[in-house]
């Protein structure tokens, strides 16, 4: 199982860029971010914490493509995800463009982490329909792959159309960089990674084993290899006895909680998880 690291990268933690380069120092596998374009000061939706107040990281998130290209221009091994990215607040020919790029210019060193979003407000102002979002995830990242595996794409569904058309630079990897959709367990979501992702990011590992046997059974169905699945909990706070547990049930990658913190108060956090390299 490998080790990484997620940071709710802000304008006052610690920088991406001087973080890509300690995780790399240390031997850590990856270093992921999240995506917010903005929150709506109404705060109808309520926080996905639970907690009255929502964290001020949501409010001062970065620009995760712009973050993770910064650190990949100083690394050279480490995986750079997304944990994750609001697809459907995105025009997919253009996010189709930036994910390629930032995976021609790291080398195929991207982890697309994605997720349908839960803030209602952020989700209305670009337009979505909140009740269809699933759908229209769904289809933007059908239609980007399109553009990422073909010489000549097109695309013509509900929510996305575009003529016969070239887009480079073209992902290292292909058919697509590798793709993770976040989400809570359920035959919904593992019917949508079998079709167009690679695997599963939770939040957290509660559930992940009991789970696990309907998500291989829906990638079989789907005539994939149930071994080549990805399973990333994501925000885990560590113990050995925990990490140990994960191993043993298949989980690929644990992405440990780092603070949204500067320097300082990161390093400490970093130091100490490793131990469990």
């Amino acid at each position: 199982m490998k080790i990484g690291v997620v940071i709710h990268s802000t304008d006052l933690c610690m920088s991406p860029v001087e973080l890509a380069k300690e995780v790399e120092a240390r031997g850590f596998y990856s270093l992921y971010v999240p995506e917010h374009t903005h929150i709506p000061t109404s705060r109808r939706t309520p926080a996905p914490t639970g907690e009255e107040v929502l964290a001020e990281e949501y409010l001062r998130s970065l620009d995760p493509c712009v973050a993770l290209a910064a650190a990949a221009a100083v690394t050279s091994r480490i995986r750079l995800g997304t944990g994750v990215a609001l697809v459907a607040q995105h025009d997919p020919i253009t996010f189709a463009k930036e994910i390629a790029t930032l995976d021609f210019l790291s080398g195929g060193r991207l982890v697309l982490g994605i997720g349908y979003g839960w803030n209602a407000e952020e989700m209305k102002n670009h337009g979505i329909d909140v009740k269809r979002r699933r759908a229209i995830v769904r289809e933007k990242m059908l239609a980007m792959q399109e553009l990422w595996s073909n010489e000549v794409a097109s695309f013509r569904g509900e929510f996305v159309r575009f003529e016969p058309s070239w887009q480079w630079p073209k992902p290292v990897q292909q058919p697509r960089p590798r793709v993770l959709i976040g989400g809570g367990a359920g035959p919904r979501l593992f019917a949508h990674i079998a079709e167009y992702a690679d695997g599963w990011m939770p939040i957290g590992g509660t559930g992940v084993k009991t789970a696990l046997p309907e998500l291989r059974c829906a990638f079989e169905e789907r005539g994939r290899d149930p071994q080549t699945l990805h399973v990333v909990p994501m925000g885990v706070l560590p113990d050995r006895a925990k990490l140990d547990h994960y191993a043993s049930i298949g989980v690929t990658e644990a992405a440990l909680r780092l603070p949204p913190r500067p320097r300082d108060a990161v390093l400490p956090v970093l130091d100490e998880y490793a131990q469990y390299l």
